[in-house]
């Protein structure tokens, strides 16, 4: 709209300046006939051929007058005059194409760059994808080496095993409380125990989890954890608390996933400071008559957080941060979610806490 005013100004002004200044100043009527040129090549440029021959088309009316009754009595600039009339149409219509030719050929670059840029963002999502397979498959392939490692070796380590710790009950009957030897032998037993699980958790990772397909209580499942690691947080003076008042039922199996809901709530009682909290909350895709809808399950604690460097590993097996820890605990929670179909995430700032998403389909 204001280059339409803009135009009409240029255009009614310049003719005024035509039909005020007096013909014995052909001079001035030279330069003013000049500067209908500006108005029309702005209008080609801004409107196209239309807007170029529109331009022209008003100059030609508006100025015409002019030269049948101002220039009438000489015959020869009149003839000048037309054929300046004439020039406006071309150089209107010439500029106007020119002009639309090139917003054309803008406008298809600018679909084509368009284009290419979903093209590129297709190729990433793509290339994205291509890396969290070759991820996925590392990872198989690891744990299929680990899986015949495991079985070779679970039956020549849980044998001796037995038989130490059997070896040890004996003994540790021939002392009392007390004794020296009798609170070594208890020690030997302890981690005999402590040995027997890590066994215990090799074969659970590396074995295929066979997921029992049942009806699961979200929230009694919770409840039961939140029981279970009370006393650890009122040992370490953390805040522990489930927000969810309801929760939807899962398909799936209810040992397992309490295994996941208990894991992490230690790992998280381990994580914060005296003074701190682990909260358990949850959110929703929508009804669960949706298409594809899923629970999201939020374990966030507000301890010192996770390094980027260590966030990245999180879930690889065998990599941990704890003393005298195995790093087979999320490994084996991430295998039991993805066995459910589901999936686990973690997010985590220095200084002010992680928090672990576990989806599982309703």
């Amino acid at each position: 709209m204001m280059r339409l005013a803009l135009l009409a100004l240029a255009i009614v002004g310049i003719s005024l300046l035509h039909y005020l200044t007096p013909l014995h100043r052909p001079m001035l009527h030279d330069i003013f006939q000049r500067l209908y040129y500006i108005p029309i090549i702005f209008a080609a440029f801004w409107f196209g051929l239309r807007g170029g021959l529109l331009a022209a088309i008003i100059v030609s009316i508006l100025y015409a007058p002019h030269v049948l009754f101002q220039w009438g009595a000489r015959p020869t600039l009149e003839i000048e005059k037309f054929l300046e009339i004439l020039l406006y149409n071309v150089v209107g219509g010439i500029t106007g194409f020119l002009s639309q030719r090139e917003e054309t050929r803008r406008q298809q670059l600018q679909k084509t760059a368009a284009g290419l840029e979903e093209s590129y963002r297709k190729l990433q999502s793509q290339a994205d994808l291509i890396i969290q397979i070759e991820e996925q498959l590392r990872r198989a392939e690891r744990l299929s080496a680990l899986g015949e490692l495991s079985a070779a070796l679970a039956h020549e380590i849980r044998n001796p095993l037995g038989s130490i710790r059997g070896t040890a009950e004996i003994l540790k009957d021939d002392f009392q409380a007390g004794d020296s030897k009798y609170e070594f032998l208890q020690i030997l037993i302890k981690e005999t125990d402590r040995l027997n699980r890590v066994v215990e958790d090799f074969l659970r990772l590396a074995r295929p989890i066979q997921v029992e397909q049942e009806t699961c209580d979200l929230l009694a499942e919770l409840g039961e954890v939140v029981t279970l690691a009370s006393a650890e947080a009122k040992a370490r003076g953390v805040a522990l608390a489930v927000q969810p008042a309801q929760l939807p039922v899962v398909r799936g199996d209810c040992k397992k996933l309490r295994q996941v809901f208990l894991n992490l709530v230690l790992n998280g009682l381990q994580a914060v400071p005296q003074g701190g909290s682990l909260t358990i909350s949850a959110t929703f895709s929508g009804p669960q008559g949706a298409v594809s809808p899923f629970v999201e399950l939020a374990f966030a604690d507000t301890g010192e957080g996770i390094e980027p460097a260590v966030l990245k590993r999180i879930f690889e097996p065998f990599f941990t941060t704890k003393p005298g820890g195995t790093g087979l605990g999320l490994a084996i929670t991430q295998r039991i979610v993805e066995s459910h179909g589901g999936s686990i995430e973690v997010e985590s700032k220095v200084g002010r806490g992680t928090i672990f998403k576990v989806r599982l389909p309703i």
